[in-house]
């Protein structure tokens, strides 16, 4: 398929990394809870959501932006974990550390709507964002840069990394579904995704 050329690194992470990087995200998670955004038009997503780095990815008063801020504690968020971080140097290809890892908890039923990563400022497209699965395998949907054009899915495992760069970097994509209990790498199910960026507004 023409838009994953390159993209999709499956099994990227074996068993024993995976392990490693969840431990390190529960501990994230403690300092900087998940929450549940509302959307900019009154609906709550059905996603959780955290972050990690100097920035975090926020919804507040339907306003969609970076904050060096958890919304809830008003504290910093912690660092990105070594072990993500080192996922980011082997695949991304740029020479600094991203701004913001996105943590994002898919429980049962949990879906994202196509959507693009264009939050990050014009400087910051020249980066590529560097998305990693933990858990219950998932559907994920790509298109191109326009809404509404055609679209190609893949089924994401525990330990895939997808890295969306060049044409791809605003490219619509989302999780159709995740295969609730498929997976055993988070006790009861569900699904960890992380998404780094570098952030560079304008």
């Amino acid at each position: 398929m023409s838009l994953w050329a390159g993209s999709h690194r499956p099994g990227f992470l074996d068993r024993a990394a995976q392990e490693a990087m969840v431990a390190e995200l529960r501990a994230v998670i403690r300092v900087a809870p998940l929450v549940r955004p509302v959307t900019g038009w009154g609906r709550p997503m059905s996603v959780r959501m955290t972050s990690a780095g100097r920035l975090g990815w926020v919804i507040e008063r339907g306003r969609y932006r970076y904050s060096a801020v958890h919304p809830e504690t008003g504290k910093p968020w912690p660092p990105i974990p070594d072990s993500v971080l080192a996922v980011w140097r082997q695949v991304s290809g740029w020479p600094e550390p991203p701004d913001c890892c996105l943590i994002n908890w898919y429980g049962e039923g949990a879906r994202m709507g196509l959507h693009r990563d264009a939050d990050e400022g014009e400087a910051g497209f020249a980066a590529p964002v560097v998305s990693v699965s933990l858990g219950d395998p998932a559907r994920f949907r790509m298109g191109g840069p326009a809404r509404g054009g055609p679209t190609e899915s893949v089924i994401l495992h525990s330990g895939d990394v997808v890295v969306m760069g060049g044409p791809a970097r605003l490219a619509y994509h989302g999780i159709d579904r995740v295969m609730f209990g498929e997976g055993d790498l988070l006790p009861g199910g569900g699904r960890l995704n992380l998404t780094l960026r570098v952030v560079r507004p304008d």
